[in-house]
């Protein structure tokens, strides 16, 4: 594939024999390519990267969105899903309701539950664990995809275990994976001023290392559009790129667009599409050692996920049935979707449709 690199910009030029010489880009290389408007030349750059690890193939999962409790001890500024205790529309499901609500929307194809929530203080850790174990020994089959990092560091202090405790126990529940929200941006001063009062930089980066020690592959995320400079998006994959390079735990990097407080705020208040496209790409060519970055149609829509299939993204998520967070902050998108349109929006860009595991192992390729 030949790159249209403009004759102005010597510093793309150098950046694309980088990336097809299978060179390292930098932290100046990542920070120049946020401040180009050159996006056709960045996500054809990235484009290729994508085909030679994957080919035209696109991922995806039928999965259900599961949510056991909003209650919450943090009160994350970007944060519309958590409740307090007593609040008009907090919960804390028992395994018995949520199972109850699994069985108005299972079907026999669904292999993956997401699991993430509040970190509900009021419970005990055991808590945590028998609702795995209730949903493990209902759908034996179904991967438990559960809590965040932060999570984990959160069922830590409550237990007094350390983090590979409370991931050998939750393993024994079932656990197989990690979902990769809590990351947010890994930079002390962003969640200091956001008030990210959950796990830090280290405690988020040192669960995911406990957890590929002990044999997990887990997912991992940044939510980009506040207070962070572009700076801090590119030092936030390099935190991550560092830890691959010493686990190779890492299955997939998950871009989320910041949604606003308000479902009604207006497009000043939200991640233009130019801006979410050349965040996908540029994760994909600085994230060397990813095999997938994914495009999350739940924060960007499904239009723009369909665009961004061409520009580095090889996973498009899935099915979903009922997601909560990004709704409750403002995001307009739909709340699910079926496989048929997935499969329609992966064929609309040209790409090959390929239904996966929680672990990337194919199951079909839709030819």
């Amino acid at each position: 594939m030949n790159i249209i690199v403009p004759n102005s910009s010597s510093q793309m030029q150098h950046i694309a024999e980088k990336v097809r010489n299978n060179e390292r880009l930098t932290l100046e290389d990542g920070k120049f390519l946020y401040e180009s408007d050159d996006l056709l030349t960045i996500g054809q750059l990235a484009n290729e990267v994508a085909i030679k690890k994957n080919g035209k193939k696109v991922y995806f999962i039928e999965n259900m969105s599961l949510y056991f409790t909003n209650v919450c001890e943090s009160r994350c500024a970007f944060c519309n899903f958590r409740k307090d205790e007593g609040d008009e529309g907090a919960y804390t499901l028992s395994g018995e309701q949520m199972i109850e609500y699994i069985e108005q929307h299972y079907h026999p194809g669904v292999r993956e539950f997401h699991i993430v929530g509040g970190h509900n203080q009021h419970v005990p850790f055991q808590y945590y664990v028998d609702s795995l174990q209730a949903l493990k020994d209902r759908y034996p089959d179904v991967t438990l995809k559960a809590y965040t990092a932060a999570e984990i560091d959160f069922f830590s202090r409550i237990s007094g275990l350390s983090y590979k405790e409370v991931l050998q126990e939750l393993m024994k529940a079932g656990l197989q994976s990690l979902t990769g929200g809590g990351a947010e941006i890994l930079s002390d001063h962003y969640r200091k001023k956001m008030r990210v009062d959950k796990a830090d930089v280290t405690a988020y980066l040192n669960v995911h290392r406990t957890a590929h020690e002990l044999g997990l592959r887990t997912h991992t995320t940044m939510l980009y559009g506040s207070i962070e400079s572009k700076e801090d998006r590119i030092r936030h994959m390099l935190h991550i790129r560092d830890l691959q390079d010493d686990t190779n735990g890492f299955l997939v990097f998950i871009p989320l667009s910041m949604q606003p407080i308000n479902p009604r705020a207006g497009i000043r208040r939200r991640n233009s599409a130019f801006e979410d496209l050349k965040t996908i790409a540029i994760s994909r060519l600085m994230l060397d050692n990813f095999q997938h970055i994914k495009a999350y149609f739940i924060n960007i829509g499904v239009q723009l996920t369909q665009v961004a299939l061409t520009m580095g993204a090889s996973d498009a998520h899935g099915t979903i049935v009922k997601e909560k967070i990004s709704h409750a902050a403002g995001a307009l998108t739909p709340e699910g979707i079926t496989r048929e349109d997935l499969i329609w929006l992966i064929k609309g860009a040209g790409r090959i449709p390929v239904e996966r595991d929680t672990f990337y192992n194919e199951i079909k390729v839709y030819e």
